[in-house]
């Protein structure tokens, strides 16, 4: 059949949701029998997310093939529960530096090269690769940011380019936009979206479909006016109330007849009846009063949880794996270090350090650390959060004083977590670190092993530092249990202590594949130690 395109984008503001919107209109079109894959455009000119802050990013995810992504390609892989690749998001940045880099090289045989056409046939092709991939049947395109952006603009002309090139029959443009509520009078006002649906329309581009979110319900009448004002089906626009459960979004979706929708306008028919019951069941398992388990998040970034996305969530499918209810305390570890947030952390019936890098606040994860060894207190420790636990382990049960990595202090006379060999030589540091899928052999009898239950595991990194080998028997004679190695012994993956209820720590990242019906076993781990110890 005929590749079939979903186009979104968004309007009035950002972070309105199309990223959740998009991934959950996946999941109701592969429930329905097609294959379907995603792809996000992000606008902006770095190359990927790797180098830029978090505080301006959030989290960068990374796939099974190493690329840094954005945040949402978490959504579309939680939702679809689809293993996405490096076709799967690109950005401005990556456009301009293939078109240069051609023109460098006289591809362009000494023409003129401008946005149109060569910008825009750099984005078309990269959709292109997307169907070559995958083979799929209809694709999601999510264009980052909001209409009327400069960033954006040649990304939403090529998309018009696209459905004169395909057929207009087989795309669909979907908008979603904001309907923000005047406080003084309680009314939502639709004008903002009208206004965004004109600037698209400026750019020769219709939408077939508009997804109006809003805080409170919205009524029959407004939607009639929306469809009135933009030009758009009545029944094409959708009231998209903000739900209170995450993965309520595809039920609310497939309730408004949102998948049948699509099919009807992409002129496909239903293979099969979605089954929407796994779902149904996750969100009342949500509700139901639960016990509580307090975790204890001690990382950098905390001002933005989105920084921690993946984790956050993985947290919550763990959560649900052990019927309880998963309260993230958010500690500052720079605030550690200045004698603050301990109230929180003493609370805490787990305690969570995640990735990071750079030396701010990197004390106050070591203290954390310590806290939790000896107080017995469960502890997950993810990629720096392996390499603290370590430090604080030389440190104050090996009595090296000085221990630390190479990455926060070049002149420790025991660097128990060191650069890599293969990142030596490197100076560029964009897409440079070990990154994407590699293997980890668990071993008998540990914590580690009896979480996954099988013996061998694929897990994604994204780190340049690991555990010093020089270390390695040292650390075993006074405790320290190596409980996942890479399959030739000189990477350690994962490590435990031997006489703790749960402080276990990896070199990867586990929240990256964590699942809503499919929770990560390390969390599933952390909080059923966390729930055994609330009992007590």
């Amino acid at each position: 059949m005929t590749t079939k395109y979903l186009f979104f984008t968004g309007g009035v503001v950002s972070s309105v949701g199309k990223g959740v919107t998009a991934a959950a209109t996946g999941l109701l079109l592969k429930e329905r029998g097609f294959k379907v894959a995603v792809q996000k455009l992000d606008p902006y000119i770095n190359v990927d997310p790797g180098t830029m802050s978090p505080y301006q990013h959030g989290e960068v995810y990374v796939l099974d093939d190493g690329a840094e992504t954005d945040l949402d390609l978490g959504h579309y892989e939680r939702f679809i529960d689809i293993r996405l690749s490096r076709v799967s998001n690109f950005t401005t940045g990556q456009v301009y530096a293939e078109t240069i880099s051609k023109e460098r090289r006289g591809d362009y045989l000494g023409g003129t090269i401008q946005v149109i056409p060569h910008i825009t046939n750099e984005i078309k092709r990269r959709i292109g690769l997307v169907e070559k991939e995958t083979g799929a049947e209809i694709v999601i395109l999510e264009v980052g940011g909001t209409v009327g952006d400069i960033e954006s603009q040649p990304f939403l002309e090529a998309l018009r380019q696209l459905r004169n090139e395909v057929g207009r029959e087989n795309c669909l443009f979907v908008h979603v936009t904001w309907l923000p509520t005047i406080g003084a009078t309680g009314e939502i006002k639709t004008k903002p979206t009208q206004h965004s649906v004109a600037a698209l329309r400026s750019i020769g581009i219709s939408p077939n479909v508009i997804i109006a979110r809003a805080d409170q319900d919205v009524d029959k009448g407004l939607c009639e006016k929306i469809a009135l004002f933009c030009d758009v089906d009545k029944d094409s626009v959708i009231p998209m109330k903000t739900a209170d459960v995450l993965y309520e979004v595809p039920l609310l979706l497939e309730k408004l007849g949102v998948g049948d929708l699509m099919l009807t306008k992409l002129g496909l028919k239903s293979t099969r009846k979605p089954d929407m019951r796994p779902w149904k069941k996750l969100v009342e398992e949500v509700r139901k009063p639960k016990p509580t388990v307090k975790v204890a998040l001690v990382g950098k970034y905390v001002e933005l949880q989105d920084a921690y996305m993946s984790v956050r969530e993985a947290l919550k499918h763990a959560g649900l794996a052990n019927s309880v209810e998963v309260e993230i305390s958010w500690v500052h570890s720079a605030d550690l270090e200045k004698d603050k947030g301990w109230d929180v952390l003493k609370k805490a019936d787990a305690v969570l350090v995640p990735g990071g890098f750079g030396s701010r606040g990197v004390e106050g994860k070591i203290l954390a650390a310590r806290y939790a060894r000896e107080n017995n207190v469960p502890y997950l420790g993810l990629c720096l959060g392996m390499q603290v636990m370590c430090v604080e382990f030389a440190r104050n049960v090996l009595d090296l004083e000085d221990a630390n990595s190479s990455e926060f202090d070049r002149s420790t006379e025991h660097p128990v977590i060191d650069l890599m060999l293969d990142q030596r030589s490197i100076t560029d540091m964009g897409g440079t670190m070990r990154l994407g899928l590699y293997p980890c052999l668990l071993q008998k009898g540990t914590k580690a092993a009896t979480a996954y239950a099988v013996p061998r595991v694929d897990e994604r990194h994204r780190h340049r530092f690991e555990f010093n080998n020089s270390y390695l028997e040292k650390f075993k004679e006074h405790g320290m249990v190596f409980s996942g190695l890479s399959p030739d012994g000189k990477l350690v993956e994962i490590v435990e202590l031997a006489n703790h209820p749960y402080m276990v720590a990896s070199q990867f990242h586990p929240e990256f594949l964590s699942r809503p019906m499919n929770p990560h076993p390390l969390f599933v781990g952390l909080l059923k130690a966390a729930k055994e110890k609330a009992k007590k």
